[in-house]
């Protein structure tokens, strides 16, 4: 009988569950979208349970598509949307308020307040001080949902991110655990002694009991109820998306480093065993740990990556659909001196500037739709530039070449482009579904059906882009960003 993993990959837009067999090949996917919430400018939330019926539903549809049954499933492996911060009660499960998504930006005023401490959390946790981490928004929930300091306190409220959630919910709350790679990323966590840091708690009035038991990212830590999928399957593996993208890209060596074109963009660079604190706007996180063994990462975020394009189609109405991108913004040579620079939810790596708002600039008579639909392409492209060059000075080498994968990683003109302005080859594998991958990876690395790292996968069916842009032009072009970034600075 043959044997499959089964990757529940819980993104910010959608649920996916994607099943892969032994030779790291897609067998069938489910995907569903999900509602988002935005009740106020600038507050982006998610539904608990909306999160959870929708992953166990695309992973019953994956599996009732290609015929498999849970007794065929050696393993269940996780990845999610990091930093969102969902609270629910112990004994109803019922979260107490809506997930607050990593996007919001709410808590930018306790982000003000706790600015004393900024260098003790940025040294503990690898984190800048940023409403982007779980930390101030699990406070926030329990300063604003009445009475749900009094039941934290009385250890009746559970704090958790998505792969928690989703563990707890399988397990019918047996298991309340997080992966050192989510738990890295709370800035509730000290990435040094792997454990939740009091002081910190502390000083956010958070009681320790809500918080999660940190676990290796490549274990079993239980199975999920026969009633789900049909049978129990053993759940052995999660990540946070990032960072199961860059053990999906076999990103094993020091200096490897990966962008995933998703919602926003991630760029990760293996580190190693060190931890690298950086001099130039990035943070250091988690990896994962195997073995007993953890490795680290020097990271960047792009808070708007191909939520630029969903701007356009559904905001702005300027394309029907974001593959029609690829081929309009070929349609004229250039932005025509237009740029877009879209701090939507605050501008990230390397500027953290929380209270940043999107700007338009250079705009004449002759810029049309075209320009604009080129523009918006080209933001992602200089935001993920700028967190390559400041990764090239934390780590004292030159970045040669890129592993991108994500949704937007199809548009071979972005792919084009990025190489152009970053002088650097872009590297698209054959399966852009590297987070998912890495996720089941992680999965079947613990449970042996996979033996070790050199039986996952290999680079056949790679695309690369070199770059072709002259350095005149390529200089050009950044300084037209760099001057519209300075608006905002």
């Amino acid at each position: 009988m043959e044997r499959y993993i089964l990757s529940f990959d819980a993104g910010t837009t959608s649920e996916r569950a994607i099943i892969f067999n032994h030779n790291s090949e897609i067998v069938s996917v489910a995907q569903k979208e999900i509602t988002q919430y935005y009740p106020q400018a600038g507050w982006v939330e998610h539904d608990p349970m909306e999160l959870w019926s929708a992953q166990l539903g695309v992973a019953v549809e994956a599996m009732s598509k290609a015929g498999i049954t849970a007794a065929e499933i050696e393993a269940i492996g996780i990845t999610n949307q990091r930093e969102t911060t969902i609270v629910w009660d112990r004994e109803t499960g019922r979260p107490v308020y809506r997930a607050i998504v990593w996007q919001c930006r709410r808590t930018a005023d306790y982000c003000e307040r706790l600015q004393p401490y900024a260098q003790q959390i940025r040294e503990k946790t690898g984190l800048v001080l940023d409403p982007y981490f779980s930390a101030t928004k699990l406070a926030w929930i329990l300063d604003h949902v009445e009475g749900a300091r009094e039941r934290a306190e009385q250890g009746k409220l559970l704090f958790g991110t998505v792969e928690t959630w989703l563990i707890w919910k399988l397990t019918k709350g047996a298991k309340h655990v997080t992966d050192l790679s989510n738990a890295s990323r709370t800035m509730l966590f000290n990435i040094h002694t792997l454990q939740w840091d009091e002081d910190i708690c502390r000083l956010l009035g958070i009681p320790m009991s809500m918080l999660p038991t940190p676990v290796g990212n490549s274990e079993i830590y239980g199975e999920s109820a026969a009633e789900f999928l049909g049978g129990p399957i053993r759940i052995a593996g999660a990540a946070g998306d990032q960072q199961a993208a860059l053990f999906g890209q076999r990103a094993f060596t020091v200096g490897d480093i990966k962008n995933t074109y998703g919602t926003g963009c991630f760029l990760l660079m293996n580190t190693g065993e060190t931890p690298i604190s950086s001099e130039n706007g990035l943070v250091t996180t988690i990896a994962w740990g195997r073995n007993g063994q953890v490795t680290y990462a020097l990271e960047g975020s792009v808070f708007m990556g191909g939520a630029i394009v969903q701007w356009l189609r559904d905001e702005i109405g300027l394309i029907g659909t974001a593959a029609e991108t690829e081929e309009l913004a070929q349609k004229v040579p250039d932005t025509n001196g237009c740029y877009i620079v879209p701090a939507f939810t605050g501008l990230g790596a390397p500027y953290w500037k929380p209270e940043a708002k999107g700007i338009i600039t250079g705009l004449t008579r002759g810029v049309g739709r075209y320009h604009i639909i080129r523009a918006a392409l080209d933001a992602i492209v200089f935001q993920v530039n700028d967190i390559v060059r400041a990764m090239e000075q934390d780590a004292g080498s030159p970045v040669g070449s890129l592993r991108v994968d994500g949704g937007a990683s199809v548009n071979n003109f972005l792919m084009q482009t990025q190489a152009d302005i970053s002088n650097a080859a872009v590297i698209r594998p054959a399966c852009v579904e590297s987070t998912a991958l890495g996720a089941a990876y992680l999965a079947g690395l613990a449970t042996g059906f996979w033996a070790d790292p050199s039986e996952l996968g290999s680079g056949a069916g790679e695309t690369i882009f070199r770059p072709q842009m002259s350095d005149e032009t390529r200089a050009a072009h950044i300084r037209g960003w760099k001057e519209a970034v300075k608006t905002l600075l």
